[in-house]
């Protein structure tokens, strides 16, 4: 069959390396892809919010399979209307997405159906934003601060003190440093812990969990900086243990599905639930619609089930009959950034040493190709991932290579796994 992936990132890439394993597959099409995808796919340019001229496209080549990488689309209700066109699409629907879409009604689904998540509050105007924050005492520190709407990844702020959550309203609500998304804001309690990555399967039905990854959500070494989309990986979680699985899958993947059947919605795709595991408790902190970014490179690398067996499943309605089979080497992503990212960063550097690379795989986040040269294109530039025998061996492998990759301005983590 011949198949589309929309988006433009590494984890777009990982997802087309990993199809193009299976033997049911054709032709692989990307819109728009970037450079590393061009190895594995035909790109083609055109704007990822011109959803009528996707479906075109879809129809003119006889496309038998849409899958949806990042989660403005999903968002926006690409599915709705490729499903109206009768055009196979993998991922939730509008009424879905707005898990991710809303923070706030993110948060009032969990509270509705009794899954543990932080105590938070809405803010729909500054100066009662600006009021609430007066009015706290030093013991109710750290806060987070949190964008209703869309913000890459970015729109979490922890204020440790007063100052800090001011500054904080003001970026979110009065200097709109993530536009729109930041006319609500919720304000919630801050969850002290393990933070763990959980990637779903949801077939309207069954939901099934994929194996665990640890993120790195910092920009810089020990948790320190600026939130990021994410500057590394590792799975399984090493502190996602058996009695933490158990824990999320009764009280937080069951309730989940009670909640969509009671609110007649139809999940169909990927549910990634991101964690604080908080002295031995798992408490939701965000639902995305989508597979995450870094944490499907990190997955796609260990996954030894062909994956369009499992999204075909997940349409079928038969992900209960599937049974994922998995690499037991754990994996290791390292993000190579631009340098100044997440801020400002410039773009057109040239990348060396990526014909040395032998032991990795590299995915492309934001490059482009010319002259066939690989140039930076983005804040995230490239997602090295190693396997190993053990944690330790993969951590030894990725950073061999990490250290081979060179452009201008380079800047990663060097505490990923560790």
């Amino acid at each position: 069959m011949d198949i589309l992936v929309i988006g433009s990132g590494g984890r777009e890439h990982a997802l087309i390396w990993k199809l193009n394993q299976s033997n049911k597959i054709e032709n692989i099409y990307s819109i728009p892809g970037n450079g590393g995808i061009t190895n594995l796919a035909e790109t083609v340019n055109i704007s990822l919010d011109n959803h009528e001229k996707i479906i075109k496209f879809v129809k003119e080549n006889n496309i038998e399979l849409t899958i949806v990488g990042p989660e403005l689309p999903l968002v926006k209700g690409i599915v709705d209307k490729f499903q109206k066109e009768n055009l196979k699409i993998f991922g939730p629907k509008k009424e879905g997405a707005i898990l991710e879409g809303s923070k706030l009604y993110s948060k009032n689904f969990m509270e509705k159906y009794n899954i543990p998540t932080a105590k938070h509050i809405e803010i729909k105007e500054y100066n009662i934003g600006l009021n609430y924050i007066e009015e706290l005492n030093l013991e109710d520190y750290p806060i987070v601060l949190k964008a209703d709407g869309l913000a890459a990844g970015k729109g979490v702020i922890i204020a440790r003190d007063k100052n800090e959550a001011i500054e904080g309203l003001d970026r979110l609500m009065k200097s709109k440093d993530f536009g729109s998304s930041g006319e609500k804001i919720i304000i919630e309690e801050y969850l002290d812990g393990i933070e763990a990555s959980l990637i779903c399967l949801c077939d309207g039905k069954t939901i099934v969990p994929l194996e665990s990854v640890k993120d790195y959500k910092k920009a810089f070494n020990n948790d320190l900086g600026l939130n990021t989309g994410g500057m590394g990986t590792y799975s399984p979680n090493k502190y996602y243990t058996e009695e933490i699985d158990d824990k999320v899958r009764q009280k937080i993947l069951d309730n989940i599905i009670k909640g969509f059947e009671k609110e007649g919605i139809e999940y169909k795709g990927v549910l990634f639930i991101g964690l604080m595991l908080e002295e031995g408790e798992p408490k939701v902190l965000e639902f995305n619609a989508r597979f995450g970014d870094p944490e499907t490179q990190a997955l796609m690398i260990r996954l030894e089930t062909d994956l369009l067996e499992l999204i075909e499943s997940v349409l079928e309605g038969t992900l209960d009959k599937q049974e994922i089979k998995w690499s037991d080497k754990p994996s290791v992503c390292v993000i190579l950034a631009s340098e100044g990212y997440p801020l400002g960063y410039e773009k057109g550097k040239k990348i060396n040493g990526l014909e040395c690379i032998e032991n990795s795989t590299v995915f492309h986040s934001g490059t482009k190709i010319t002259n066939n040269k690989f140039y930076t294109n983005g804040g995230r530039v490239l997602g090295v991932v190693g396997l190993g025998d053990t944690l330790e061996k993969a951590i030894e492998t990725v950073y061999e290579d990490v250290r081979i990759i060179d452009f201008e301005g380079k800047q990663y983590r060097t505490d990923i796994g560790m």
